[in-house]
């Protein structure tokens, strides 16, 4: 299990909060076969209390794909586990980064890196229940922590626990003074200590996130011995820049260019439309697609402003196609 893990982190897309849905995680297949992709974090009494099929539903094209728990009773995360089971994730990952006050008041996310045998009961309870890799995503710390001390204790603590991988967010979260934006972006990037974390644990697999805009950026930090990289934000507002191309990184020649990935995802926006479906469900995720290219400005423009009309279908594609073609045409 720890092999198809490593080999699915060399690249991934991270779990981000009302983005990478099913429909977005579809448009992101599209650019890329090789890239682990995770679904938003479901806290587990979402899972066992709430509508399973709208939370955990995606389509087989996804894989692989993980699944994000939220949450830090064991035998809570234990029973969302077995029931996630019958949907057949390629993997389980336990969030311990996310600085949201919901996720605090809840004991969950990054307020877990206070409480790191806890996290240790948590993943074995999981890992009980599981049949894949069951993984932690950390921080290098919280608030006053000093993470050259904290990241290697818990670190420790996770592998004695059995965890084999663990994706860290190469930032501290500072839970109070601080949003969940701004602890996106405010407290600075140490890379260096997660390249040292994995020269201490070597047989950990050790994946860093966090400020990666670009694939040359990632193959950087591969160079430096690290197994896998994480992309956020960059893969959702420039996504064919970090992810077309991004398979080369595991020696695959799959490059689609961006009209490819249109014409992939017709067939799936006109299913999700027959089931009645409304576009802007697909077409919010695919705004960034033309990111710096010439027309695209156009290309998002008539595909936000065309989503509230009645009956807006497969032509509003066509129409946002033709208006960035005319847009390079002229330029």
């Amino acid at each position: 299990m720890t092999s198809k893990s490593s080999v699915a982190h060399r690249v991934a897309v991270a779990p981000m909060m009302d983005w990478t849905d099913r429909n977005c995680r579809f448009f992101h297949r599209q650019m890329t076969r090789r890239a682990m992709l995770y679904t938003e974090m479901v806290t587990a009494p979402a899972v066992i209390h709430g509508p399973k099929p709208r939370l955990l539903d995606y389509s087989a094209a996804e894989h692989p794909v993980a699944l994000q728990l939220g949450g830090s009773d064991p035998a809570e995360l234990a029973a969302a586990t077995r029931i996630a089971r019958d949907w057949h994730y390629d993997e389980v990952n336990l969030n311990v980064g996310c600085p949201s006050d919901r996720v605090q008041s809840g004991c969950f996310g990054a307020v877990l890196m206070l409480r790191p045998d806890l996290v240790a009961d948590c993943v074995k309870a999981m890992q009980d229940q599981a049949d894949v890799p069951v993984t932690v995503k950390c921080r290098i710390g919280v608030d006053d922590q000093a993470p050259e001390q904290v990241l290697p204790a818990f670190l420790d603590t996770m592998a004695r626990a059995g965890v084999r991988h663990v994706i860290v967010h190469a930032r501290k979260a500072w839970l109070q003074g601080l949003s969940p934006k701004e602890n996106r972006e405010i407290p600075p990037l140490d890379y260096p200590l997660v390249i040292e974390m994995k020269r201490q644990f070597p047989d950990l697999t050790l994946c860093i996130n966090g400020g990666i805009t670009s694939l040359s950026q990632a193959r950087g930090l591969l160079d430096q011995g690290l197994d896998g990289v994480m992309l956020g934000r960059a893969a959702y507002h420039d996504p064919a820049s970090v992810l077309i191309g991004a398979d080369a990184l595991w020696g695959d020649t799959f490059a689609p260019d961006p009209l490819q990935v249109v014409e992939a995802m017709r067939p799936y926006i006109a299913d999700h439309l027959a089931a009645g479906g409304r576009i802007h469900a697909i077409t919010r995720h695919m705004l960034g697609l033309f990111h710096g290219r010439p027309g695209a400005r156009l290309w998002r423009r008539v595909l936000s402003e065309g989503v509230g009309r009645p009956g807006a279908g497969l032509d509003l594609i066509d129409a946002a196609v033709d208006a960035m073609q005319d847009a390079q045409a002229g330029a």
